[in-house]
């Protein structure tokens, strides 16, 4: 049983494991505290990026002779592999530890097993301490692990009677200045942003991140299935990496060749390109979370693949009354087959509302019948 200290200690390490958001990938974002003897802090730490120490190291390092005896709260199970680091297991034991709480069991086959290594060394090592908190934060790499894809966030900006442009495909500014720096947020925050080559035609998007500092950029992908480009777009600048994915067969020798701008075959679906394919692509280069950035679309595209985990709408109390809908078909032919949401969080920024959401997960019984039986 964990004690007030030991649980205030793992929301600070989960406060800390939030700064890795946007840095680590491939890796988890992890933090760590360490508690001496008397239950007072003695060190902390997070993973900050891929390839560098981790937050089990950074802790331990701070707190030096003081963790002789003492805690380590976790928000993963600490690793027992050695990577491009070594495994934090044989590290905390060490460093003398005596008691290991951590949030959440690792879900992967290469790095799970620090909990038995931790409890045959003598060490005390217990999971779920604030469990649903660290997996918020840690949502998407732990939903990349168990799913074999990246976590996708679908994010649209949209009027209240749900246009996302004018009738004549104006669409600047539907949002206020307050929402568009929230998204701004959400990029530095993700592995790789997504649009469709209309949206590109349309609105030109750069999809670097701006006014975050120390943010790494992500990759911008632009999903261009005829390989329609053009050599101005703003994607192509150098800001940040960009790849183009266009179909197997689309003829791509126009395509600009250019330091950082790379093209990738993938097969076509009735319209567009295979999501899945697409998905499947991004993860084996180690994305582990995308932005979904538009346009319409693009979006039904992703959510008739079922590939949507969040949404995060920004709603202007603007009316338009024409213009396209922040989402086109997405497979949905009557009311029964409606993806229903659960609102996670209404926030107000500026003039607009901001709503987050999850799909809610359909029971098996709704979906297969023959399981009734």
């Amino acid at each position: 049983m964990a004690t007030a200290a030991e649980a205030r200690a793992m929301r600070r390490a989960i406060a800390l494991a939030a700064r890795g958001l946007g840095h680590t990938s491939p890796n988890p974002v992890v933090g760590c505290v360490v508690l001496d003897t008397g239950g007072r802090v003695v060190g902390e730490g997070w993973h900050q990026r891929a390839g560098g120490p981790h937050a089990e190291v950074h802790a331990l390092r701070a707190a030096g002779e003081r963790a002789r005896g003492g805690t380590a709260l976790v928000t993963l199970e600490p690793c027992d592999h050695t990577g491009r680091t070594g495994p934090c297991s044989q590290a905390l034991i060490a460093a003398g530890i005596s008691r290991v709480h951590y949030a959440v069991a690792d879900p992967t086959a290469q790095a799970t097993g620090g909990a038995a290594t931790l409890a045959a060394a003598g060490v005390e090592a217990e999971a779920g301490l604030l469990a649903d908190e660290a997996e918020a934060v840690n949502e998407p790499w732990l939903t990349a692990m168990r799913r074999g894809r990246p976590f996708v966030l679908w994010k649209f900006a949209a009027t209240l009677d749900g246009r996302s442009a004018a009738a004549d495909g104006t669409s600047r500014w539907i949002t206020s200045a307050e929402s568009r720096a929230d998204v701004h947020r959400l990029r530095a925050e993700a592995d790789a942003v997504v649009v469709g080559s209309g949206t590109l035609r349309a609105d030109d998007p750069h999809l670097a991140v701006r006014d975050q500092e120390g943010a790494t950029q992500p990759l911008r992908i632009v999903v261009d299935t005829g390989a329609t480009i053009k050599p101005g777009a703003r994607v192509l600048d150098g800001a940040a990496p960009t790849l183009i994915a266009v179909a197997e067969d689309a003829g791509i020798a126009h395509l600009p060749r250019r330091p950082g701008v790379e093209t990738v075959r993938l097969p076509r679906a009735e319209t567009g390109l295979r999501i899945p394919a697409l998905l499947a692509e991004l993860h084996g280069r180690g994305v582990r979370s995308v932005l979904l950035e538009g346009g319409p679309t693009l979006a039904g595209a992703f959510l008739a693949a079922d590939a949507v985990d969040k949404v995060v709408g920004y709603l202007a109390p603007v009316l338009l009354g024409a213009g396209p809908a922040a989402l086109a078909d997405a497979g949905i032919t009557t009311i029964t087959q409606a993806l229903r949401l659960e609102t996670a969080d209404v926030t107000r920024l500026g003039p607009d509302l901001r709503i987050t959401a999850v799909p809610v997960p359909v029971p098996l019984s709704a979906t297969d019948p023959a399981e009734e039986n």
